[in-house]
């Protein structure tokens, strides 16, 4: 939300007063007024549709950077999708399915004898779960998922636990691509509401 001229007679960062020296720059992402030192990042914006490279405070700049690294290198994975033992609470049945990210990013949607879609937004955590742990914490290996999430048009919250098969069809890199993807984007969603 962009903050008024009016409304902000000192940078909203260093508490710089605004003169005819030192003007006032609004970050492209927050809205927020900042003088030249604390909003002088210039970084592409392209989700909020901006061509160019635009001017940014140091927090929102960093949060720019992250997503877009996120957008050129795990998106594509989350779309693509990968094989899971599925096993959806409170049934402790396992089923096969791909798991990929809707075209829209909207949705996680997942398909096998059942089909289900899962709404990105009502997603309230993701837990990944490793293999081969080891003292030092180095060589070990994502192979599944806690996802938990509120049914829609409910308040009540329902569980889904992704693992990696061990079926001969089943890609195991392919599937620890994917969830090293997922927590990505996890991490991502909740820094950027926590801004």
């Amino acid at each position: 939300m962009l903050v008024t001229c009016s409304h902000c007679p000192r940078c909203m960062q260093c508490e710089t007063k605004f003169d005819f020296i030192t003007r006032k720059h609004h970050c492209r992402r927050c809205g927020k007024c900042y003088c030249d030192k604390c909003c002088s990042k210039k970084v592409p914006l392209p989700r909020m549709c901006f061509v160019d490279p635009v001017r940014q405070c140091a927090e929102c700049a960093l949060m720019s950077q992250k997503e877009t690294e996120f957008y050129d290198r795990q998106l594509k994975v989350l779309m693509a999708g990968a094989t899971f033992l599925v096993t959806a609470e409170p049934s402790e049945k396992s089923e096969t399915m791909v798991c990929r990210l809707s075209n829209n990013h909207r949705y996680l949607f997942l398909d096998g004898g059942n089909h289900y879609e899962i709404e990105v937004a009502r997603i309230s955590s993701v837990q990944i779960l490793t293999e081969g742990f080891t003292p030092g914490g180095g060589n070990t290996r994502a192979n599944g998922m806690l996802l938990q999430y509120k049914v829609s048009g409910s308040e009540d919250f329902k569980q889904m636990k992704f693992t990696s098969c061990e079926d001969v069809n089943c890609n195991k890199k392919l599937s620890a691509s994917w969830l090293a993807a997922m927590h990505k984007a996890a991490k991502l969603l909740y820094e950027s509401l926590d801004q």
